[in-house]
Formats: structure tokens, C-alpha cells, sequence
């Protein structure tokens, strides 16, 4: 019989381990019987998106409550819509939902937080949306606006939780200098949290607008999931975030939308490569185009681009300044690199690291600046853990 090496067995088992345990992960959507006991007989709003899909049928949010009779009133739509197929930045407008009849109403157009009209008669609201662990990821500003609008009306919000794929606690702390809609609180690059313990953590530090305020918060948790436990997204969060690979790579590569880099948006494979119309920026080549369901704008439009495939290169996850620093390097034309240097600093949440990346600093020294509010940060987030972490990562 063939000897079967110890190694080679266990690097075997432990995947199917974690798929297995994966497999067993049941997300606040799923508990019905938790939810339902908390809006039987009220008048609900849900904010929602194409992610909020009950793992067992299949069946989105939206339709199991209606099936269950539960009185929804409104539903509150994010960046990139209710069905999830609007471009990055592109303005979401109020309409009706053709399925279900139900008011969509807008939170990234005219307003990006729930007005007192339009929460009026509302009993509770519902948060179940996908987040992907990245501060400058949109759809946790909404939560913000969302617990400050519940804050100031005085109506409950339900988080329906769900799992972080970038379970990581990396890079800058925000500065308040640099609030925006894709920095909204003074968290890291990488904050490490689910949404339902961010919300937490927005309350307990008191960081809504109004700071003697607190929203009046429950969280139905993820039921079969720990900290960094491996946590494959059944659905593209958004349409340039298709499979787990551009998920994992985002935090990186999203630095690059404020220079004229391509992410590869216009293409079926974005934040997969990285291009630039000049040769010395790589082998591999993509010419972003007009995609609708992915970018029909996208920046560097019908441009051969050169440039690198991460599809078959390994990475551990996490953040890193690698990628960035080289192609730097590689333009050399110093500070032009960045077409939007204040769209980079509020991606990055830190004002200085564009001047050290100019000054010809190394990764090493750049993260030295911002170690020190990073630990003081994993000492506070510690407080607002719903779920078990069995490791420091």
C-alpha cells in the first residue's frame, strides 16, 4: 500500500475541516425565529441589497418576511442599488419594486441618511447587508446614517449579522481631518468586525453625530462562525467584487482608483490585475471596455493596458502597500502618480502616508506611523466582540 505523507494529510483535511464548518454557518437572516419575534405586529423598514439572501432556500429577505406576512413599509437601498448592479459612484434613485411593489427609496443619491418623513409610522428598522471589512467600503457608512436617522427618530434597529471575509485588523486608524463617505469612522483600513459589532462599537464610543445619543441596537447573531474562520461570499457583494480573489485583494488594490491605474474594472476580472497603457508596468494585458454588470465607464476605457494577473499568484490576505509602492516605482514621475491625492488620502485614512510614499519611504517604515493608534484601536475593539477569535492576526 502507498505510504500517504502526514503533511500532505493534513494540508488535505484541513480545507474540507473548514468547508464543512463554513457549510454549518448560519447568518442572522437565517435565525427567522429570532427575527420574527422581534417585528411580529409592526410596521418595518428593511435596508437591504441583493445580498440579503436566507442561506437554506435561497430565498431573498424581502420575500420571506412577505410570505410570513410581516408589514414592510419601506425598503432603504445602498451604494450600487436594491438588486446590486449600479456602478461605483452611480447616483441610485427612488423607484418602486416591480416584484413586490414595495418603495425603494435612495440612501446614495439626494440623501444618504433615512429622513424623519421617511420614517415615519416605522416600528423597527432592519440592517442585513454583506460587508466585505473594508473601512472605505460603502455600506457601512449607510449603517452609520441608518443608526444616527434611528437614533434621532428613536426607532430600533435589528442587524441581521453576517460573517467579515477580510478578517484582518491592518493599516491606519482614520483621521477625522479626512471623514467622507468612504471613511465615516475612526477605524482602520482593515477594522477587523462584523457589522453587527461595528454598530456596537458606534454606539459605545459614541460616535454618531450627536454624541449624548445612542441607537437603540439588537444584533441577531452569526450562528457557527468565529474570528477569522475562512468565509466564502455566496454572492458578489457589489459588481466589481465577483469571487473570493477580488475580495481578498480589494483593501490592496483599491488604492490604485485614486491614480489612473486600472483595477480592471471594464473587465470580467476586476481587482483580479492591475494595468497601465505602457509596457514597462508588466507581461499581461486587459483592455478595460464598457461592461454593463460590472463598469461602463471604467477608467483607462478601450486603452491596452500592461499589467499583472493575480488570478494564479498566491496571497495570504490582508492589506499591503507592495503592489502600490511598485508601480510607483515603475511611473516615476513622483507625486503626479496621484491624480486624486485627497481621494487617496481618505482611502487610506491617513494624510501622511501619500508624502512618505513620495519621500521614497518603504512599506516598513510607512506602517511604523501608524502602529501606535492600531494597538490602541485592537485594545478598544476587543469590548465589541460578538464572536470567539481564537487567534492575534
Amino acid at each position: 500500500m502507498r505510504k500517504i505523507c502526514l503533511t500532505t494529510l493534513i494540508l488535505t483535511i484541513i480545507p474540507l475541516l473548514e468547508i464543512m464548518g463554513a457549510n454549518k454557518v448560519l447568518n442572522g437572516a437565517d435565525c427567522q425565529d429570532k427575527l420574527i419575534r422581534l417585528i411580529k405586529g409592526k410596521k418595518i423598514a428593511l435596508v437591504i441589497n441583493q445580498t440579503s439572501v436566507l442561506k437554506g432556500n435561497r430565498t431573498h429577505l424581502v420575500d420571506t418576511l412577505l410570505a410570513q406576512k410581516m408589514d414592510i413599509k419601506t425598503i432603504f437601498a445602498p451604494e450600487h442599488g436594491f438588486r446590486g448592479t449600479a456602478d461605483a459612484g452611480e447616483t441610485i434613485h427612488n423607484e418602486t419594486d416591480k416584484k413586490t411593489g414595495l418603495p425603494i427609496v435612495s440612501l446614495y443619491g439626494k440623501n444618504k441618511k433615512p429622513t424623519a418623513e421617511q420614517l415615519q409610522g416605522i416600528d423597527a428598522v432592519i440592517f442585513d447587508i454583506q460587508d466585505v471589512g473594508a473601512r472605505f467600503y460603502t455600506y457601512i457608512s449607510t449603517l452609520y446614517y441608518v443608526m444616527e436617522a434611528c437614533a434621532d427618530q428613536h426607532i430600533p434597529l435589528i442587524v441581521l449579522d453576517r460573517p467579515n471575509p477580510n478578517d484582518y485588523v491592518e493599516g491606519p486608524v482614520m483621521q477625522d481631518s479626512l471623514r467622507s463617505f468612504v471613511g465615516i469612522v475612526p477605524i482602520p483600513l482593515l477594522h477587523g468586525l462584523t457589522v453587527g459589532e461595528l454598530a456596537r462599537m458606534i454606539n459605545g464610543e459614541h460616535w454618531l453625530k450627536s454624541r449624548e445619543k445612542e441607537c437603540s441596537l439588537q444584533v441577531i447573531k452569526v450562528e457557527g462562525w468565529k474570528h477569522h474562520q475562512p468565509y466564502s461570499l455566496p454572492i458578489k457583494p457589489s459588481p466589481n467584487l465577483p469571487n473570493d480573489k477580488a475580495i481578498s485583494l480589494y483593501p490592496s488594490l483599491c488604492l490604485f482608483e485614486a491614480t489612473s491605474v486600472s483595477v480592471g474594472r471594464g473587465t470580467t476580472i476586476p481587482f483580479q490585475v492591475i494595468g497601465y497603457p505602457d509596457k514597462r508596468f508588466g507581461s499581461f494585458t486587459f483592455t478595460p471596455v464598457s461592461l454593463p454588470g460590472f463598469d461602463k465607464n471604467p477608467i483607462q476605457k478601450n486603452r491596452k493596458c500592461y499589467g499583472i494577473d493575480f488570478r494564479k499568484k498566491s496571497f495570504e490576505g490582508g492589506f499591503t502597500l507592495k503592489f502600490f509602492l511598485d508601480y510607483y516605482k515603475k511611473y516615476g514621475q513622483g507625486a503626479s502618480f496621484f491624480t486624486q491625492p485627497r481621494g487617496f488620502d481618505q482611502l487610506m485614512g491617513n494624510s501622511l502616508v501619500r508624502k512618505m510614499i513620495i519621500a521614497g519611504k518603504g512599506e516598513t517604515e510607512i506602517k511604523e506611523v501608524w502602529q501606535k493608534e492600531l494597538n490602541k484601536y485592537k485594545e478598544i475593539r476587543h469590548k465589541y466582540l460578538l464572536y470567539d477569535e481564537p487567534q492575534v492576526r
